[in-house]
């Protein structure tokens, strides 16, 4: 039965890869995946078909050695059974309150027009000055209010600078590359870092020192290339009316600088706290949400208007179907990793995620060669699953070079394809940036930027092997 299980898997991660060939929003299947994996897990786990794991390698059978449990025996099963589902949901509720919470924050200062005081950074017609510009831009952002949301607000950015079509694709591909990079490095720049940071396996400084370095290399590298090509030689017309009327605003300045200045604190907040960051992002919502109460732009301080700045037009704006899918995969993996498949070599019970890491390491036992080919395959499959997937497949401890590796591979790697992370999908959304333009112009550009980030990590840190 457990082939079943594993089967569900696999027909939800395809479906969840074929998105857009099958015209289907990757929630529903992460939805449904998650809800017959657990529904299996019960009903075998009551039946007596397997046994479940938790995160603590306590392992749980109704049947221990062919024989039924009765009694406070059978109550002790049951009720592990059920702690594990509420840990693993657990978990996964505290990346989901973090993510709400900095969506928020980002969204109300993109409804006081925050954003648009960017704009003003951009004073140049040269297309060499304004890609190294825009690539900065994109870098220091994704940093701080994620790669997804630092490449909507400049590819809008773009939109407002560039009439061509045409041009501004090449502008918008490369915004991508540097969004992903600069997310990599910052445990609040990447959903999958994220992931990593709150469940301690990277630490914000452990990201800062290892990461850093390759994600700049990363950036740099397919940017310096790109300098020398004909779509980024030549000027173009920049029309800064708008930028000067919002960099005017007091408002839209004082919500910029608070807000991303409340989400680079929450990492400080864990450090001084020691508690999970989610509880940081909490204070940081709160406090925008005050100010938020009580300015908004001149020209609309009305009574009337006032709700269109409000906290609950914000959380109106946010994905919330992105938050479902973040919980249907991550609860589909978890039952993977409770689901016990086989045997150590030490002979204890493992969960199956588990199980295929102890496969893949003897099968290819150079850990780095395993971790580069994540990040290749984070370019076809959704980077989210991979992360979680490959969390629940190795124990290491926190800071170990190999979650740091796996954090700049499946944070990059997706650059070399469009449909490869978070950011190329809404680039590709929002432009019309066609899948095959971007194989033939950009992936090599991407590929470029990875590797060379990839043996930068390995010469840098003497590679996972040696952790």
């Amino acid at each position: 039965m457990e082939s079943v299980i594993i089967l569900i898997f696999i027909i939800g991660y395809l479906s969840i890869t074929l998105e857009h060939p099958l015209k289907l929003d990757k929630t529903v299947p992460a939805l449904i995946m998650a809800s017959l994996i657990w529904a299996f897990l019960a009903v075998g786990f009551h039946l007596g078909w397997f046994d479940v794991i938790d995160t603590y390698e306590n392992a749980y059978s109704i049947f221990p050695n062919g024989t039924a449990l009765t009694g406070d025996a059978l109550h002790e099963a049951e009720h592990g059974f059920d702690n594990t589902l509420l840990h693993h949901l657990g978990k996964t509720a505290e990346i989901l309150i973090f993510l709400i919470g900095a969506m928020t924050i980002v969204e109300i200062i993109d409804l006081h027009r925050g954003f648009e005081v960017l704009k003003g950074a951009v004073r140049t017609k040269s297309k060499k000055k304004l890609l190294w510009i825009i690539g900065i831009l994109a870098f220091i952002l994704s940093a701080i209010i994620d790669n997804l949301t630092a490449t909507i607000v400049l590819i809008t950015l773009l939109r407002k600078l560039i009439v061509n079509r045409d041009q501004r694709l090449w502008f918008a591909a490369m915004v991508v590359i540097a969004a992903n990079a600069g997310g990599a490095w910052s445990p609040i720049g990447d959903v999958t870092t994220t992931m990593l940071w709150i469940a301690d396996n990277v630490t914000a400084m452990g990201l800062i020192k290892f990461v850093v370095v390759p994600s700049i290399i990363c950036f740099v590298l397919p940017f310096v290339i790109a300098s020398y090509l004909p779509a980024f030689k030549g000027e173009i017309i920049v029309d800064t009316t708008e930028d000067e009327e919002a960099g005017r605003l007091l408002s839209s300045k004082t919500m910029l600088f608070l807000g991303l200045g409340m989400i680079v604190s929450v990492p400080i907040f864990k450090t001084i706290t020691h508690l999970p960051p989610y509880m940081g992002m909490m204070l940081a919502l709160g406090v925008v949400w005050l100010v938020s109460e009580y300015i908004h732009p001149e020209e609309d301080f009305t009574k009337e208007r006032k709700h269109l700045y409000s906290a609950h037009k914000a959380l109106s704006r946010i994905e919330i179907s992105s938050i479902l899918f973040f919980l249907g995969i991550l609860m589909a993996v978890a039952g993977l990793e409770s689901l016990v498949y086989g045997v150590s070599e030490s002979g204890d019970p493992v969960g199956t995620l588990r199980y295929v890491a102890e496969i893949l390491n003897g099968a290819v036992p150079n850990q780095d060669v395993v971790v580069v080919l994540l990040g290749i395959l984070s370019a076809i499959i959704d980077n989210v699953p991979l992360v979680a997937a490959s969390m629940g497949m190795y124990e290491a401890p926190t800071d170990s070079l190999l979650w740091h590796f796996i954090a700049y591979s499946a944070g990059t790697g997706g650059s070399m394809l469009i449909i490869g992370s978070a950011a190329g999908v809404a680039a590709m959304g929002m432009e019309r940036i066609d899948f095959i333009w971007y194989l033939k112009k950009i992936t090599w550009l991407a590929f470029i930027g990875f590797a060379a980030g990839a043996i930068a990590f390995v010469l840098l840190t003497g590679g996972t092997m040696g952790s």
